[in-house]
């Protein structure tokens, strides 16, 4: 027997026992980025590319290759960010760019939640809910996925009542990337509420940083 034969094999038999124990496929295959540097290539490299672009750093268009412009962009972020700027995108600088960006699925989801919690908003007040969301993933008291803050239980009403299905406009994805992109009119806020419809106490009782068309944000 070939090693790929066992290996695939394994594969095959791991993906049924996790089945027959309740985790979901998706959560099974959830793995760390591989470690790249100049040179590498593969699907991890447009991944990195995006959550670059998303944040201002990558201008190119996306590829497969680890080329001298993702090298350039890395080592800025990483400066940015407090990083050692060795171009390398290892455990260390895959774990801030999660917390500050997204990738393709991830923006569609924070497009989604913007558009169904505050389409008849301002565009301030669109993106002040997506800052919130990504106030959210940047703190240790939520999720650490973009879709884990959106869809945590009874975080954000439109996903309770379906909306957050809804296609989202182009607004929507703008204000999305601004709050990616770290523009927050919110001061910072975790939270936000409408006071003609807010009926718990607890609510109220957060430290409020401003108020944008119909909502409140506070911490």
């Amino acid at each position: 027997m070939n090693k790929r034969f066992i290996q695939y094999s394994m594969t095959a038999l791991l993906a049924v026992l996790l089945a027959l124990a309740g985790v979901p496929a998706q959560q099974a295959e959830a793995a760390p980025p591989a470690t790249l540097g100049k040179g590498s290539a593969g699907a991890d490299v447009p991944d990195l590319q995006y959550r670059l672009k998303t944040l201002g750093y990558f201008t190119e268009d996306l590829t497969s290759y680890f080329g001298n412009e993702t090298l350039e962009s890395l080592q800025k972020f990483q400066k940015d960010y407090g990083l050692v700027a060795d171009g390398v995108a290892g455990e260390k600088t895959w774990a801030k760019l999660k917390k500050v960006s997204v990738n393709q699925k991830e923006l569609d989801l924070l497009a989604r939640i913007i558009y169904a919690e505050a389409r008849g908003e301002s565009y301030k007040g669109q993106v002040a809910v997506g800052a919130v969301v990504m106030n959210r993933l940047a703190s240790s008291s939520f999720p650490d996925t973009i879709r884990g803050v959106i869809e945590q239980p009874r975080a954000f009403t439109a996903v309770d009542d379906g909306q957050y299905y809804l296609k989202p406009d182009s607004t929507a994805y703008k204000a999305a990337l601004e709050a990616v992109r770290g523009y927050d009119p919110t001061s910072g806020a975790l939270y936000y509420f409408n006071p003609d419809t807010a009926t718990s106490d607890w609510i109220w009782s957060r430290k409020q940083t401003s108020k944008i068309g119909k909502h409140i944000f506070a911490v």
